[in-house]
């Protein structure tokens, strides 16, 4: 299974536009949710994963979570490469 990805954005934010370029050159698909406008997502954003900052990206890597805080590209192809591909073949 693929990394699933939330990232936190609000409008206005040069980092938040950089990281959806970043993560559509290369097709990683991910669901975007504006704290500007969707209070629920800024109360996770800020609660659930300890963000006052954005972009905040939220990676669900099977059974755990990494949270990347600001426009780290390194580091989300570095979790990214770790992360199984759902054309992973299983051997048994």
């Amino acid at each position: 299974m693929a990394a699933r990805i939330v990232m936190f954005t609000q409008s206005g934010c040069l980092s938040c536009e950089m990281m959806r370029v970043f993560l559509e050159a290369r097709q990683i698909p991910f669901e975007e949710r504006n704290i500007t406008v969707d209070l629920e997502a800024r109360r996770a954003m800020t609660e659930q994963y300890d963000s006052c900052e954005t972009p905040t990206l939220v990676l669900f890597l099977g059974a755990s979570e990494e949270v990347i805080v600001g426009f780290d590209p390194d580091r989300l192809d570095h979790l990214l490469r770790g992360a199984p591909s759902s054309d992973a073949v299983n051997e048994s």
